[in-house]
């Protein structure tokens, strides 16, 4: 059967699309349509049971939440991560700060900015200054280190799709020198690319328009 991914043109979807290219794994994907709720349907569900993407099925076996997925895919090809056990933390603990910091900040920071019906500024405030804080942790890390975790790892195809929207989070990285290497480096890195290009390339008019319809949080 092979694998599976269901997913969307969002940080978290291209997470895991970075992750199988730059892996170098055959896999199908499936666009998962947000402005007819296909996230909540019942077929999907099964695979993920919180109703949002990624999903990613592997001859038949369902993992969700991104980090797990990255960490799965990474474990079954030995590839970006570390085995001796320091490593592995090392690369798990900047993995959990995207997960729990970086990613719902900034996905705070855009609802408030982008897609809130009216803007309140003092939470906009809050969550950008929020996110240029969780930046300078980060640009602190690459002053001694050219990745994340000292080599590419999946904590780098983690932050970076996030990272790399600052502009629509409606922060700057002016100041964070070795943040914006970072972003450069990674970047230019072909399979990088390609997993950023997949399902679709959609511009930000268009998303605004689907979150009308939607709800903002889909698109976070």
């Amino acid at each position: 059967m092979g694998i599976t991914l269901y997913t969307a043109a969002t940080p978290n979807g291209w997470k895991v699309s970075i992750a199988l290219e730059e892996m170098g794994l055959p896999y199908d994907w499936q666009l998962i349509d947000f402005a007819t709720t296909e996230q909540k349907s019942d077929w999907y569900v099964k695979l993920n049971p919180n109703g949002r993407i990624p999903a990613l099925v592997d001859d038949g076996f369902a993992i969700f939440e991104s980090g797990a997925i990255l960490m799965y895919l990474a474990e079954k090809t030995g590839q970006f991560m570390p085995t001796d056990f320091e490593g592995r933390s090392r690369v798990v603990q900047w993995l959990m700060f995207q997960m729990s910091a970086v990613g719902p900040m900034m996905g705070q920071a855009n609802v408030f900015l982008r897609y809130f019906p009216e803007k309140i500024q003092p939470a906009i405030d809050r969550y950008q200054r929020e996110v240029t804080r969780l930046f300078s942790v980060l640009d602190a890390q690459l002053a001694n280190h050219d990745y994340i975790a000292g080599d590419y790892s999946i904590a780098d195809m983690s932050l970076w799709p996030w990272v790399s929207g600052y502009d629509w989070s409606g922060v700057s990285v002016d100041g964070f020198d070795h943040l914006q290497r970072w972003l450069k480096l990674v970047g230019e890195r072909p399979k990088v690319q390609a997993g950023r290009d997949i399902p679709i390339k959609r511009d930000r008019a268009a998303e605004i328009e689907l979150a009308k319809k939607t709800g903002p949080g889909m698109l976070t």
